[in-house]
């Protein structure tokens, strides 16, 4: 992408909200879950620990949403709780991308998982002072589904009506870069062009799908294997438009603040999601089930066996946060005229990450020279 590409002076003024938000992959996109409140699971404190940093707690962020799989495993197995000792573990949980960037600026949470979008918009819109993205949690787990009726192969997507879950959001910013490369015109904001781009809540896609009011959608799990079984069928799978078919869905990241006060407390939280995370891939069956039960608290409403199974082997957990993906998508942002050129330079600290990797034995992750100085 040139650098000196035309684009508008920032996101279009009426999706700033939503970008601010989710999945560059916004996360109103990967939203799917109850307004943000207090999780009131009571996890055990070992007896004898101790506080780290002096913490009375550190106070988590996350999505009720498979994507953020490694925070509800977390939660549900008491992995964070173990690795915090007698600092209590508080779970946020949030439906909106910019509403968990206002409670990490606001100091309602310290940690939180979020789609790289709002991760990017966070940083850019505060001119590099706000966060830190400090590791991955997930790749994968986005799906253009469709209508078989309707739209029987890729070229039959045009001049159709295919819903995304927001203006900006990470799957409505990676159906306009497909849409485009295409050879299809789209104005990003309307949504009006070639396909028509329908910006649909997750939580009401299936019932706009069986409606017909919409032929298709771009969206995160769970949402795409609700509408496979409303008889929709996927169509394409974004991963196979990436390199190794692995492309950042879900990130953590940290205020600035915290991660500068309390790094002992920061490792603390990056050494359970690792732990997390090999304990997934060692129990699939068992991750799936404790996930599922945790959206369950979250949510009030666990998934079925039909929406859940299709959905948990779409989506892989990771300790590295796919740097070079994110950049990757920032530039299709800008590509699609949302978003001006972002600087990035600084976005990420990985250095407790690594610490972390290294004591376990494990190679250290790249930050695709975006990181903190």
């Amino acid at each position: 992408m040139p650098a000196n590409r035309p684009t508008r002076s920032t996101f279009t003024r009426r999706g700033i909200a939503a970008v601010v938000a989710l999945p560059l992959l916004a996360l109103a996109a990967c939203s799917y879950g109850s307004e943000a409140k207090d999780d009131p699971a009571d996890q055990k404190v070992a007896a004898g620990a101790k506080k780290i940093d002096g913490l009375d707690s550190v106070k988590i962020g996350y999505f009720g949403n498979l994507t953020h799989a490694t925070a509800l495993v977390g939660n549900q197995k008491g992995f964070f709780q173990k690795e915090l000792g007698a600092t209590r573990a508080k779970y946020q949980i949030f439906n909106a991308g910019p509403s968990e960037i206002e409670a990490l600026n606001s100091g309602s949470i310290d940690i939180g998982w979020i789609g790289p979008s709002p991760a990017v918009n966070g940083y850019t819109k505060s001119d590099g002072k706000s966060l830190r993205i400090i590791g991955g949690s997930a790749s994968g787990g986005v799906k253009l589904v469709v209508n078989p009726k309707k739209i029987k192969s890729l070229k039959d997507v045009k001049g159709k009506k295919i819903a995304t879950p927001q203006l900006g959001n990470t799957q409505d910013v990676a159906f306009l870069n497909w849409a485009a490369e295409q050879g299809w015109k789209v104005d990003a904001e309307s949504g009006k062009g070639d396909v028509s781009v329908v910006r649909t809540d997750n939580k009401v896609t299936p019932d706009a799908y069986k409606s017909g009011s919409i032929d298709g959608a771009w969206v995160p799990e769970p949402t795409a294997s609700k509408l496979v079984a409303e008889g929709g069928k996927v169509l394409l799978d974004e991963s196979t438009l990436w390199p190794d078919k692995k492309f950042v869905i879900t990130n953590i990241i940290v205020s600035q603040k915290f991660l500068k006060e309390h790094p002992k407390a920061v490792e603390a939280v990056l050494r359970a999601s690792f732990e997390t995370n090999k304990w997934i891939n060692a129990n699939p069956d068992q991750a799936k089930a404790a996930a599922n039960k945790q959206l369950g608290v979250d949510s009030g409403k666990e998934l079925p066996a039909e929406v859940l199974d299709p959905a948990w082997k779409s989506i892989q957990v990771t300790d590295d946060p796919l740097a070079a993906t994110l950049n990757t998508e920032a530039q299709h942002a800008v590509k699609a005229g949302l978003l001006e050129n972002p600087k990035l330079d600084g976005i990420y600290d990985l250095t407790l990450l690594n610490k972390v990797l290294a004591a376990e034995g494990g190679a250290k992750v790249d930050d695709a020279g975006l990181g903190a100085k």
